[in-house]
């Protein structure tokens, strides 16, 4: 019974990793649709490079980064391909769990592309990419995921002794998706607007994307890929409790996307009198992403809550970025995987109904979920200005005007996506 449910587990854990890595043609679509045409085959590239950049790095160092030393330390150790420096005590293959850490790692790296999008050289697009997967990620990972500081649950460890509970993200919202949000952000600072974004007089001037239905597309396959990606995570199929907690995991993504998507809706309908549809596809990834951290904790109501709440904060966000910073995020990345990762994470601490300050568990979780997104943040934030502006004193990130103007796919590549 012990090797059929290891076997369960494995068949599952492999299954959802394939789900996971799905999303890098739902990222790909999204973002290309999102964009115009002239610069879609260097998106559709570039999401290959991350995955492609991505899997070599995390193997041969981003993982031992992550889960090596025992979560003990600031990082982990090299592993330089060694799968056999980590033992798993639940009978999982590592090589499947490098796997299903794998795709992760390239989801976490590909959200940036999109706020970069249609002026970044594609040779310096490769460099903060492999920094992504080889460091900025795996290391805030080892904190957490790795059985670092921020989750150390033992009775003298710092959290505990402060906060009297642990730091918790159940699938990424801070770990994976907040930290791709806050890099997105920095790059999409450090590169300036698109030519002909905002006018002289400091207007928002609109930029629309070429294909919405590819955008939409890219959005239904994200929503699929979410089913690995939340409900993989419990890394187990078998056994009457861990099939009780995937269906759990499973409604409650499903409820937070719908509830994103409604909020969105409804909130674009009364600001600007009429509901945006681009803006309801952005409203359904806030809600995937603002589920994700607690997903496994909050009851199906929460789930609606942290949806709803996402959407709507989406739509205020997105502009706030836009008119009043001057940043041009052509997908909206930082306000969906940034602002949303981080109050999914915050939300996770007041709804939780095993130790949520709502249900009466006082503020000793919340407090662990406020510092840990702060910590993760930061990091993710400082080595992004040291990561794109060093960049871009030191090679330049921008492609010139008249590349930016006639189309990056041609210049950059030699091609374009549409004859």
């Amino acid at each position: 019974m012990e090797e059929l449910s290891i076997s369960l587990n494995t068949v599952w854990m492999l299954l959802a990793a394939m789900l996971v890595f799905w999303m890098q043609p739902g990222f790909a679509c999204c973002e290309a649709g999102f964009t115009r045409g002239k610069n879609a085959a260097n998106i559709m590239f570039k999401n290959f490079v991350d995955f492609m950049v991505g899997s070599i790095l995390f193997w041969f160092l981003g993982f031992g980064f992550m889960f090596g030393s025992d979560g003990a330390g600031f990082i982990g150790m090299p592993n330089f391909g060694d799968l056999s420096f980590l033992k798993r005590p639940d009978g999982l293959p590592l090589e499947g769990f490098l796997i299903f850490e794998t795709v992760f790692c390239a989801t976490s790296a590909t959200i940036v592309s999109g706020a970069m999008a249609e002026r970044t050289k594609f040779n310096m697009y490769i460099v903060y990419s492999m920094c992504i997967s080889l460091f900025i990620y795996p290391i805030e990972g080892h904190w957490t995921w790795g059985g670092g500081w921020l989750c150390n649950d033992a009775a003298d460890s710092f959290m505990m002794k402060t906060f009297g509970d642990v730091f918790h993200d159940f699938a990424g919202s801070a770990i994976v998706h907040s930290v791709g949000g806050v890099l997105a952000l920095i790059g999409a600072m450090a590169l300036g607007p698109r030519v002909g974004k905002y006018g002289k007089d400091g207007s928002s001037r609109a930029i629309p994307g070429h294909n919405l239905i590819l955008a939409a597309l890219g959005v239904f396959i994200l929503w699929l890929g979410w089913f690995g990606f939340n409900p993989g995570s419990q890394l187990a199929a078998s056994g009457e409790v861990d099939r009780v907690a995937i269906s759990h995991v499973f409604l409650t993504t499903n409820l937070g996307a719908v509830a994103g998507g409604l909020a969105t809706m409804f909130t674009t309908w009364l600001k600007y009198g009429k509901p945006s549809f681009s803006l309801t596809l952005n409203g359904v990834l806030a809600g995937l992403v603002g589920i994700t951290a607690g997903c496994d904790l909050v009851s199906p109501t929460g789930a609606v809550v942290i949806g709803l709440l996402c959407g709507v904060a989406l739509v205020f966000s997105i502009e706030f970025i836009d008119k009043k910073l001057h940043i041009d995020d052509p997908v909206g990345a930082s306000s969906v995987h940034g602002v949303c990762g981080i109050l999914g994470t915050l939300l996770t601490g007041l709804l939780s109904t095993s130790n949520g300050l709502f249900y009466g568990f006082g503020a000793g979780f919340f407090g662990a979920q406020l510092f840990g997104i702060l910590v993760i943040d930061l990091w993710a934030a400082a080595c992004g200005f040291i990561l794109f502006y060093g960049l871009k004193k030191a090679k330049g990130l921008r492609v010139d005007k008249r590349v930016e103007e006639e189309g990056l796919d041609i210049y950059e590549h030699g091609e374009t996506a549409y004859n």
